[in-house]
């Protein structure tokens, strides 16, 4: 039978290169990421939802895993992601090397342990074991790198490589991941593919530093160059314009889209306006309850800022804060908890 397999993952390099070794593993994979805490509860029972919905197109005609990797359950949330397994008749399988998932290791057969070795070691040596998985050895040294890196080896002749990589994706913050999770992953899975190309070289952690900028342009660039801020908008305006339908808010009798702490609201806000001429406002809101307005001389948004926000600026340009914001890793939560704010402030 056909093996689906549903990956979540931490969202560090270690988490993520996890899900660069899944990929090219496997045919049929769905990722998912996390952070630490209530996070990965709420990804778990999105892939349960998944396997059920995907089961209901297809029919039990494929063995769903789910693969957690570089995350640590609480006896908790264990048994409950192992009844829900059950339940669906899908397998389980953890790899993680953080101590403070020692209970649940002690208490659960499909929760493997191992604190010598990083989450990506466990996961290509893993890999390897059941899957016979680059027998070529062709992803070694990037795996080794990340090793050395993330369990602090600092001997290991790969360390300054691994550490280069480190800040590589932890600055890699040009897609909002709670916003558009698959291109966030996609990038910055392509950086790690990049730096496996480099390491060969001479030089590699100062090659890979210097290149991590012309990297993410290659990433972002569509037609023609441009500077990267330019090019990032493009790119972001296009992810906003292709599913304003899932972003739209209303103030008043005005169309909106809301972004969800996307940032650079000068140059995006302005482009969305401009490739979207049907809707009236954009706003992008922080997980603090920041807020940026922007129009096209369609809404006088410093009249909009001031009315929702105790806020102000320009008719075209303002930004205010929401009271008592609940923030939220869940786009469709903060779209409501928006308008719902909204509504009642236009009651």
């Amino acid at each position: 039978m056909k093996q689906h397999i549903y990956h979540l993952s931490h969202i560090d390099l270690d988490g993520y290169a996890c899900q660069y070794l899944s990929q090219r593993c496997f045919d049929t994979i769905a990722c998912y990421n996390a952070n630490y805490g209530p996070e990965v509860t709420a990804r778990l029972a999105e892939i349960i939802k998944k396997i059920e919905q995907d089961r209901f197109l297809h029919g039990h005609t494929f063995e769903a895993l789910i693969l957690i990797t570089d995350l640590n359950l609480t006896t908790k949330e264990a048994g409950w992601i192992e009844k829900e397994v059950m339940r669906i008749s899908a397998k389980l399988q953890l790899l993680d090397h953080h101590a403070s998932g020692s209970q649940a290791a002690e208490r659960f057969a499909w929760y493997k342990l191992d604190t010598a070795r990083c989450a990506t070691r466990i996961t290509y040596d893993w890999l390897q074991q059941h899957y016979a998985f680059d027998a070529e050895q062709y992803f070694a040294k990037i795996v080794q790198a990340i090793n050395a890196i993330d369990i602090w080896v600092d001997s290991d002749p790969l360390f300054e490589y691994g550490k280069v990589m480190l800040g590589m994706i932890s600055g890699a913050r040009e897609i909002n991941r709670t916003l558009f999770p698959e291109q966030d992953r996609a990038l910055k899975l392509s950086l790690i593919e990049a730096a496996r190309e480099i390491l060969p070289n001479e030089d590699a952690p100062i090659v890979l530093d210097d290149s991590i900028h012309q990297l993410k342009k290659r990433f972002f660039l569509q037609k023609e160059n441009d500077t990267k801020d330019n090019l990032v908008a493009l790119y972001v305006t296009d992810l906003l314009t292709t599913d304003k339908q899932r972003l739209t808010i209303t103030y008043k009798n005005y169309k909106g889209i809301l972004g969800y702490n996307i940032g650079n609201t000068s140059i995006i806000g302005n482009a969305c306006m401009v490739h979207n001429p049907d809707y009236d406002f954009y706003m992008d809101v922080n997980y603090r309850g920041n807020f940026s307005l922007r129009s096209n001389n369609k809404l006088d948004v410093s009249k909009m800022a001031e009315h929702i926000g105790n806020g102000g600026g320009h008719p075209n340009a303002s930004g205010g804060k929401i009271e008592n914001y609940k923030d939220s890793f869940v786009y469709a939560e903060v779209r409501a908890f928006v308008q719902n704010y909204i509504d009642e402030k236009c009651q």
